[in-house]
């Protein structure tokens, strides 16, 4: 099928309030044109380099989400193209962005990376290391940073079961910290969760946000 194709397939399974950011990092300027042309205007990418190249090359209402870990000596290069970072994993990178942000007059959307998967290589914080920056005075003092809500990546396996009770773990965190920390802002309200291969399931735990890349563009 083609890339059109695909992304007409996963839209139809896709409620209405679901952002759909199309995974496009090792992608050519080409397959990313088309999915252009059908609509599409969230793409992920995870490199600094090659989002930098893309976003000099291509139209400028393309919103370009940083789904990667993020270096904070990478962060300069990043806060005046992207549209939202996924990837906030401490309170060292929030700080960096926030100061970053400001030299640029910007506000830039961040969510918090949570590490609800088995695997010990993917990154992320804990309810407890999260809580601590969310308490902290000089977070609450940021004014070029928004956080806008969690992302988490579940162990990569085949068992729908492990999958669901991650994304439903990280569904839990979101709504704690909405209820202790965010009652009554409204920009607090994303979860960005599910991959090509586990979307479906992510979608019916909760999330707003899906992050597919080889279901629309093909295998690497």
């Amino acid at each position: 099928m083609t890339i059109r194709g695909n992304l007409q397939s996963i839209r139809r399974q896709l409620p209405e309030r679901i952002k759909l950011v199309a995974v496009s990092k090792t992608k050519s300027i080409d397959q990313i044109k088309e999915a252009y042309q059908t609509g599409q205007r969230m793409f992920g990418e995870n490199r600094v380099q090659e989002l930098l190249k893309k976003w000099q090359e291509l139209p400028k209402d393309i919103e370009w989400h940083y789904i990667g870990h993020l270096q904070i000596n990478k962060v300069k290069q990043v806060v005046s193209v992207v549209s939202l970072i996924h990837g906030v994993d401490s309170f060292r990178l929030l700080s960096a962005i926030n100061k970053e942000a400001e030299k640029c007059h910007r506000i830039i959307p961040v969510l918090l990376e949570f590490h609800i998967a088995a695997e010990e290589s993917k990154f992320g914080l804990t309810i407890e290391s999260a809580e601590e920056i969310l308490s902290m005075p000089e977070t609450a003092a940021m004014k070029n940073v928004s956080i806008n809500g969690v992302m988490g990546m579940a162990t990569y396996t085949i068992d729908n079961e492990v999958i669901r009770t991650e994304f439903e773990h990280l569904s839990e965190i979101f709504h704690l910290l909405k209820k202790k920390y965010f009652p009554n802002a409204g920009h607090f309200c994303e979860i960005s969760m599910g991959m090509s291969d586990d979307y479906p399931v992510a979608v019916l735990a909760g999330s707003t946000i899906v992050r597919v890349g080889s279901k629309i563009f093909g295998a690497r």
